[in-house]
């Protein structure tokens, strides 16, 4: 059990890995802070630390003065992850409200926080009459995870807006990182571990807010059609092979509806796992690694995992990977 006390004028923190004693940041940090209802899939175990900083100042002086083996991840609005049971260990860094924001600064490109909800980053752009961002409102998650993983839908991608983004490094070092810098691939980018998005400068095209509004009103009637959002799920899950679909793969493999524990294979779209109740972190995963084999078993393609699984197993838990 992680334990934070105080001494003197710093915090004296304890963990699985040791012991050390920091300055105490002006931002919330928990010992133990239950992880599942921070999730989509409402599953999971704790975090050692959970701490939500002021600003990106206190992140910075935080993240320098913790020792370099303590592991630090990222967590946005929970959504595309999978928090194993055992919990997460070292620090899950949550960005609030004071990096929940949007700034217009002309040229038809718009300055976000690293904490903004996609809904929001694409209805301030709407009202600043920029198109070519409503594709936001369609990702489930916060700006600075869309920037990590590539996020993108509906035919567009992070990597087709984004000029620049402002991290946080392991370290405490502030960076400002372009978009070359950044190694795009599909879902994929070369930020290292523990770095943390704290801004991101996009830039779209001139546009009527009518029309934008249409175009975010068509994308939110599409996803409500075709996807489980009304359920615990976490989004896609695994990521779509070059040239076909891994929902199709997921389908003609017969696992529309499988069910392991409480876990089940959306039967609206197959590559949305959910959690019909009370499923644990290891019900949903055992699920997405039986779909795996059963897809390389009927069509020779090994799916990968879209969805971040993060954290320790519990103490019985065994999953088996493909």
């Amino acid at each position: 059990m992680a334990k934070i006390g105080e001494q003197g004028n710093r915090l004296a923190i304890t963990l699985d890995g040791g012991e050390f004693t920091i300055p105490a940041p002006r931002g919330k940090l928990a010992a133990n802070a239950p992880l599942a209802k921070l999730t989509w899939f409402k599953s999971g175990g704790p975090a050692e630390l959970l701490f939500e900083p002021e600003d990106a100042d206190d992140l910075a002086a935080f993240l320098a003065a913790l020792p370099e083996w303590v592991p630090v991840m990222g967590l946005g609005l929970g959504s595309n992850m999978i928090v194993r049971d055992g919990g997460v260990p070292g620090v899950v860094v949550r960005l609030g409200k004071h990096f929940s924001e949007a700034e217009v600064l002309g040229d038809n490109t718009l300055r976000f926080g690293g904490g903004t909800p996609g809904v929001l980053a694409s209805s301030c752009a709407r009202n600043a009459g920029v198109a070519g961002l409503e594709f936001l409102k369609s990702i489930p998650g916060t700006v600075g995870g869309f920037v990590r993983m590539n996020g993108g839908a509906y035919g567009r991608e992070v990597k087709d807006v984004l000029t620049s983004c402002g991290v946080v490094l392991r370290d405490g070092s502030r960076k400002t990182l372009a978009l070359a810098d950044m190694g795009y691939t599909y879902r994929h980018s070369d930020l290292p571990e523990g770095a943390i998005v704290v801004s991101a400068t996009m830039r779209g095209e001139a546009g009527e807010p009518d029309a934008i509004q249409a175009e975010m009103d068509r994308i939110t009637e599409a996803r409500e059609a075709s996807q489980p959002l009304r359920t615990k799920t976490g989004g896609s899950t695994f990521k779509n092979p070059e040239g076909t679909s891994a929902w199709k793969l997921v389908d003609e493999a017969g696992c529309r509806g499988l069910v392991i524990g409480d876990a089940q294979v959306s039967e609206k779209h197959t590559n949305f796992l959910i959690n019909r109740g009370e499923a644990t972190s290891a019900d949903i995963e055992m699920l997405g690694e039986e779909v795996r084999r059963r897809v390389k078993e009927h069509s020779g393609i090994t799916l990968e995992w879209e969805i971040r699984r993060v954290g320790k197993f519990g103490a019985t838990e065994v999953v088996p990977a493909l």
